[in-house]
């Protein structure tokens, strides 16, 4: 029988940045406490599954891990990924009619050559399951939205240039917060030009704020879009109690956005008011998404009155909404202004700093320009760290819907310079037309293949 909603808990005991970090697994103890509290999941509407490990296989879909899966992906990483692997699986044999992953470590800032820990993500737990869901259920149009208070800058990386996938981020401004990205103009790549909204709200948004957005751009976009599969990428830190930002969203705000958002999984990502947010918006999204009743659910502290929308951030919101929703009219017709035509390839050059583990990485990404598909995708990635050989790369990537000629051109591409040598350390090939994925490694000349 299909019941409403699937559950996995996943605190990860044993991994933490630091053992007084923010990131840490008293994120989902206080969550769970209050989840037997309140007896939820006695609800017949609501069954719990154990959580699996991802593979090395499965994350090599999504990422080049530098230098290999094991490098970047420890077990708790694996079994938080996992764990939305087991939800999916539950989905498509329609045991559940939706899934929530309350899992850490979080993953939206892992890109998709990951070198390291950024905004405490190594790898990312929605891009490893949407890839898997792609090879194994062959779906083609799948919407990702990310209501993290973070722009979930590794997440757009993933997907910037494809255009079976939507994406859409809100966020609070990069302009005060971290990562510093996610603003109107990054809109995709030369393939999926409209393809990413990006909604940087100002601090201070409220519930009013917020859901006028998703009620005048998401959901028109949606239901435009019409997707196969709704992800929401689910941070709370836009909680007004959260200490790393600076917003105004309560427990039923984000039970009710959930209710009209209506995705088909969920995966936790931020949200590090450990008492005085948590246990309140999880318990809120769990109960929508089982259609229970949310009404009762509150923060103690939360003013009777409600928090009050600043008049200024009302007239931002609206001209915000007009510009996002031009963009997204002019989907197909627009890319990112950032890439630049060069011969048979539309280049990008770009700096990425990773924040945890002081990485700073420069890359060139070229994306093969091609009339019959969204061409393929080739890294020259180099990355530094104080104290520590220079990391070279080279990475190739082949769409799912890459055409005949873009995918021998690029598989020729890796032969030829896995054959020069004394340019990079690492060569990499993600053939995802042959689910196969390969890694070179020059000094040993040994070729790991999954």
């Amino acid at each position: 029988m299909t019941v409403n909603l699937g559950l996995v808990f996943f605190p990860a005991f044993d991994w933490a940045i630091s053992p007084t970090h923010p990131e840490r697994e008293e994120r989902l103890l206080y969550t769970k406490d209050q989840i037997f509290e309140e007896g939820v999941l006695d609800f017949p509407q609501v069954r719990e599954y154990k959580a699996a490990p991802a593979t090395p296989k499965d994350v090599a879909r999504a990422h080049f891990c530098v230098p290999e899966v094991a490098s970047q992906a420890t077990e708790a990483h694996l079994i938080a990924a996992g764990a939305t692997l087991v939800l999916a699986e539950a989905l498509f044999r329609r045991e559940i009619a939706r899934g929530f992953a309350l899992v850490r470590p979080p993953g939206h800032h892992a890109m998709r050559v990951a070198h390291g820990n950024r905004g405490f993500c190594n790898i990312n737990n929605e891009a490893i399951m949407v890839e898997y869901l792609r090879r194994h259920y062959g779906l083609r149009r799948i919407a990702i939205v990310d209501t993290d208070v973070h722009h979930g800058d590794g997440t757009q990386d993933i997907y910037y240039n494809d255009p079976d996938v939507l994406y859409i981020s809100f966020h609070q401004d990069g302009r005060t917060l971290y990562p510093g990205s996610g603003f109107p103009d990054e809109v995709g790549g030369p393939a999926a030009g409209g393809l990413t909204l990006n909604i940087p709200l100002p601090p201070r948004t409220t519930d009013e704020g917020i859901h006028y957005v998703l009620d005048e751009l998401i959901l028109p976009v949606l239901a435009e879009f019409a997707p196969e599969l709704v992800v929401n990428s689910a941070g709370q830190d836009n909680h007004y109690t959260d200490p790393l930002a600076n917003m105004g969203f309560s427990a039923q705000g984000y039970a009710r956005l959930n209710e009209k958002l209506k995705p088909d999984l969920a995966v936790l990502e931020g949200g590090y008011a450990i008492e005085t947010a948590l246990p309140y918006v999880n318990l809120g999204i769990i109960l929508a998404m089982a259609g229970l009743d949310y009404s009762w659910v509150r923060e103690p502290d939360y003013p009777g009155g409600g928090l009050r929308e600043a008049g200024e951030n009302k007239a931002y919101l609206r001209e915000l909404v007009a510009q996002l929703k031009k963009i997204w009219r002019q989907r197909g017709r627009i890319m990112d202004a950032s890439y630049r035509p060069e011969g048979d390839f539309f280049i990008r050059r770009r700096s990425i700093y990773y924040d945890t583990d002081q990485i700073r990485e420069t890359q060139e990404e070229r994306v093969r320009r091609c009339p019959d598909c969204p061409g393929y995708t080739a890294i020259n990635s180099r990355a530094n760290r104080y104290g520590v050989p220079e990391e070279t790369v080279y990475a190739i990537s082949i769409p799912w819907r890459a055409c005949p000629h873009c995918q021998e051109e690029a598989r020729a591409e890796y032969g030829r310079v896995r054959e020069t040598p004394g340019v990079y350390r690492h060569l990499y090939l993600q053939d995802k037309p042959r689910d196969a994925y390969f890694h070179y490694e020059v000094a040993t000349g040994r070729e790991t293949v999954h």
